[in-house]
């Protein structure tokens, strides 16, 4: 639940308004109320009433278009910008500001201080209007009977941190910059069900999908529904995209706005003059830190105060307790933290064709060998895995879908069997050389490039996987890139998960939202051109692996048009079986969103369908 002043209406995702079962319903409410990690109790929000009350016009002058102020409002003592700074450390420093355009999480988390959806989704499974008036309902007329088109109410008197009014046409004009292929919007596959979306008049929006959904609150909602100011960004859609000084200098709607930003390195932000709640945000900048590493970053926020926020402290359990000791902070945890897997590149990462590396025209020399990737599956470890690094913080999975948790296959299980593996790598003809390592029935040497990103947890979990792997005459290869390459959105580099220049890789993929259509776009081929990461796109297709399966792309495009609960429910399963099943992804983790926070910053609510940033306008200090 959320601070009263922050949004205007608030609704339980119900079987009306959403298409979910109860059990959905109930599985993120049993999420939400989850204990934490033992070493610490999880650190949330309060809970606060719903208020109706209209949200506050902004009282400060608008700024000329071209350059939003920087200009923080007045600091007394109560009032916006009053609280000082807040420190945080993101030891994965964000490299771009526009949430549309990021790769990884790091650069969506920036994005969203400023930039804000039409809804969220708390933990609990609540939709909160943030930019629509009200959560569209059947009963206010909001959704249609036929399941076809959602008709949003917007908020009136809201401006951008420049002066501009907000209204329907930047709506309009968002799904227009994502829907245009050559912008190459990493969100793209949230929106391209939709038929259209429309300017009833200013402060109404009309969208239209293809085909009933089940999932009509997908676009628009959280991060990935951040809604853009046209008169920024409208001369550089398509292959302009990456042009827009937008996008290293983002402002949008929301309590913040960028006052300098070195990407990799340092983000400052200072409060949007123009928020509509003149008593926020509380504190008077936000200093975000790059660079590190998570143990780090806990030690930083944890044992030393040197920070009031680090993120993502992916830490060893055992280094976690021994911080915790120094008394200056606290955990905040929070459900679905998403799933670390390893990802089977299909494609050949050492050839070029047509001068493009791990071309969907190539074929990689063993991994397209079901029996070499269920091999390798059999000879990991998770158990070990999950109790020795992860403790409390995560879960051995044999999953790559488990949220919400009725999603979650009981068809699948975790078997570790170095002699299984071995047996179905003789029998499918993989002999092993005099130094064990064994050659395909071609006579290719079976030596594969592993790769994750910089973290001394992840190290480990590579020295395990490793380990089973050279076992069954794998060579393996560790390759670790720092995090803010890895997930960047350069094109021009060579070392991106999107990529995919190596043989196999590792790296948690979120959920994003309840309706897991975009998350299961990991492996959906539909159309290769704009659903398949590869040159031509400017690797910002979810698919990296290269995997083209028409059965699992018949399940997606059955289940997002599926309105009756029960049957898209036993679709999502059949879709994670078929990919667990083919072992494209090995699921190593379940994970939990686990951050840290000082003892006296209140107000992080962690949700596994938003960033960590959605509400930093409710965040506050005590004492």
């Amino acid at each position: 639940m959320q601070p009263p002043d922050r949004f205007t209406r608030r609704t339980v995702l119900t079987r009306a308004t959403l298409g979910l079962t109860g059990g959905v319903l109930a599985s993120l409410l049993a999420a939400c109320s989850s204990s934490g990690p033992a070493i610490s109790a999880p650190t949330t929000a309060p809970a606060t009433g719903a208020t109706s009350k209209p949200a506050t016009a902004p009282t400060t002058a608008a700024a000329p278009a071209a350059a939003p102020t920087t200009a923080p409002a007045t600091t007394a003592s109560g009032s916006r910008g009053a609280g000082g700074p807040l420190r945080v450390l993101m030891w994965q420093g964000p490299t771009i500001l526009n949430a549309h355009l990021a790769q990884g999480t790091k650069d969506s988390i920036a994005s969203r201080f400023q930039m804000e959806p039409l809804m969220t989704v708390g933990a609990d499974g609540t939709l909160s209007a943030v930019l629509a008036a009200e959560v569209p309902s059947k009963d206010h007329g909001g959704l249609s009977a036929d399941g076809k088109t959602v008709t949003y109410k917007l908020k009136q008197g809201i401006k951008w941190a420049d002066g501009q009014p907000f209204t329907a046409d930047d709506v309009v004009f968002t799904y227009q910059y994502i829907n245009n292929p050559d912008t190459a919007a990493t969100t793209y596959g949230l929106y391209v069900d939709l038929q259209a979306v429309e300017a009833v008049d200013p402060n109404t929006v009309k969208l239209t999908f293809k085909a009933p959904t089940g999932g009509w609150y997908v676009p628009f909602v959280g991060t990935g529904g951040t809604i853009l100011p046209k008169h920024a960004l409208e001369q550089y859609v398509g292959t302009a995209s990456r042009d827009a000084p937008f996008n290293l200098k983002s402002f949008g709607t929301g309590p913040y706005m960028v006052q300098d930003f070195k990407p990799g390195d340092a983000l400052t932000l200072i409060p949007n003059p123009n928020y509509r709640d003149a008593s926020k945000p509380f504190f008077s900048e936000v200093d975000i830190k790059g660079g590190g590493d998570a143990p780090s970053a806990a030690r930083a926020v944890l044992q030393t105060g040197e920070y009031d926020y680090g993120w993502n402290l992916q830490v060893e359990v055992q280094v976690l307790n021994s911080l915790m000791q120094g008394g200056k902070g606290d955990l905040v945890t929070g459900p679905g933290g998403g799933v670390e897997q390893i990802l089977l590149n299909q494609a050949d990462p050492n050839t070029e064709v047509d001068g493009e590396k791990a071309s969907l025209k190539s074929k990689h020399p063993f991994l397209t060998d079901l029996n070499v990737r269920h091999a390798m599956a059999l000879a990991i470890d998770r158990e070990t895995m999950a109790k020795q690094l992860y403790g409390p913080t995560g879960n051995a999975t044999s999953n790559v879908l488990t949220t919400p948790t009725n999603l979650a296959s009981k068809n699948t299980s975790i078997e570790f069997n170095i002699d299984k593996a071995n047996q179905l790598l003789d029998q499918a003809g993989y002999t092993r050389g005099s130094d064990g390592i064994r050659m395909t029935p071609a006579g290719i040497r079976m030596h594969v490039v592993y790769q994750t990103t910089i973290n001394s947890l992840r190290q480990k979990e590579q020295e395990i996987v490793k380990n089973g792997w050279q076992q069954i005459g794998i060579e393996t290869e560790l390759k670790s890139v720092d995090a803010g390459v890895f997930f960047s959105a350069d094109a021009g580099n060579p070392d991106t998960n999107s990529k995919f220049w190596a043989d196999t890789e590792m790296f948690t993929s979120t959920f994003g939202s309840p309706f897991p259509l975009n998350y299961m776009k990991l492996f959906y081929s539909g159309n290769p051109d704009t659903d398949v990461a590869q040159a031509s796109n400017k690797w910002a297709a979810r698919n990296y692996t290269r995997w083209v399966n028409a059965d699992f792309n018949a399940l997606l495009d059955q289940v997002k048009a599926e309105t009756d609960v029960q049957k898209a429910q036993q679709l999502w399963i059949q879709a994670n079986d078929l990919v667990v099943n083919n072992y494209i992804s090995i699921p190593l983790i379940d994970r939990n969103n686990a951050d840290g926070k000082a003892k006296n910053i209140q107000g992080p609510n962690l949700s596994p369908f938003d960033d960590w940033s959605w509400n930093i306008a409710d965040w506050t200090r005590t004492g």
